[in-house]
């Protein structure tokens, strides 16, 4: 990163990028790694680029055109999650940047011929017009300056190219971050935060939006994961995702520990809150998917205003008149 852009702290650098490094460079070395990943698993099994990706192969049949990615990039790529799904017929070759080199380094191995580039998902040291194909996937949720990073993704895509992610949402662990924040309120007289901030998803599109993409698709998605109580929530994220998947919170205003009282506390408005009927409680995360084009002149453009030969009102007519034509 350019000189000052990591270290400091405010509203608009909340976090420490080269902590950050350093976790998910101590994540990668665990042994077993696999088995911290559950939660980037699930994503990458119903994320869009499954989907979307295949559509753009010949899945469709002789009659559409067949989209192929001559040279795809993988945005904060970790241990190549994505890549798992991308094939040969879809995707030429593929360029994966991290942060961490330790990821890279153990990045599982697939059929498509890979570049493995360390970078910050920030700063992109890559050309104007470079990829026809950019995917991302729960990485950008650290990123300091969202807007600035999608207009980077923006700008190495060529014309009609496509960027699409997934990244954390606003609601992920809410039920966590409500129990601690009454907690510490009740035994504390203030809290601090313990999980990091997410986008909301109102904000998402506008960001894509200013960034320059167009045909936008935004979409959110729930995964649900049931403990014993607070304290299997908090060893399962300590222990397994955040710590092994490099997820420690990074926040220049992270709070180092909390008091056993406060704790305690904490489980009890777990339980009473959103204890499930079983006696577990449940722990949320929401998924933020995203699909945005770069213009191309070649690409559907909406009819101009006025040009309509059907009015909406028209529409509330229809069942009216299959009635009658069945008489």
């Amino acid at each position: 990163p350019p000189a000052g852009a990591s270290p400091g702290s405010g509203a608009l650098n909340p976090f420490d990028r080269r902590l950050k490094r350093k976790q998910k460079n101590w994540a990668a070395l665990q042994a077993e790694p696999a088995k911290c990943d559950y939660l980037r698993e699930e994503v990458r099994g119903r994320g869009p680029w499954r989907g979307h990706l295949q559509c753009c192969g010949p899945v469709l049949g002789p009659a559409a055109q067949r989209r192929t990615f001559p040279l795809a990039l993988d945005v904060g790529s970790g241990r190549g999650f994505i890549a798992q799904h991308l094939t040969k017929e879809t995707v030429e070759k593929l360029i994966q940047v991290d942060i961490a080199e330790n990821a890279l380094k153990n990045a599982v191995e697939s059929e498509i011929p890979t570049v493995r580039v360390v970078a910050d998902e920030e700063f992109l040291p890559f050309k104007e017009d470079t990829f026809d194909l950019v995917v991302s996937s729960l990485s950008l949720h650290w990123v300091n300056d969202l807007p600035k990073a999608f207009k980077e993704i923006h700008q190495v895509l060529k014309p009609d190219g496509v960027f699409i992610g997934a990244m954390f949402g606003g609601d992920t662990l809410y039920e966590l971050r409500c129990s601690l924040q009454l907690a510490e309120l009740e035994r504390e007289g203030g809290f601090s935060p313990h999980v990091s901030p997410f986008t909301a998803v109102a904000d998402l599109g506008h960001l894509l939006a200013r960034a320059g993409f167009n045909t936008l698709t935004v979409d959110t998605d729930e995964i649900q994961v049931n403990y014993p109580g607070l304290f299997e929530v908090m060893e399962d994220l300590q222990g397994k995702y955040i710590l092994c998947m490099g997820e420690s919170n990074c926040s220049w205003n992270r709070k180092p520990l909390l008091h056993r009282e406060t704790m305690l506390a904490a489980a009890a408005i777990y339980q009473e809150m959103y204890g499930n009927s079983d006696g577990s409680v449940p722990a949320t995360f929401q998924i933020y998917y995203m699909i945005g084009w770069k213009y191309h002149e070649s690409q559907a453009k909406p009819a101009q205003r006025g040009s309509a030969t059907v009015s909406f009102g028209d529409l509330a007519k229809v069942e009216g008149l299959l009635k009658r034509g069945k008489k």
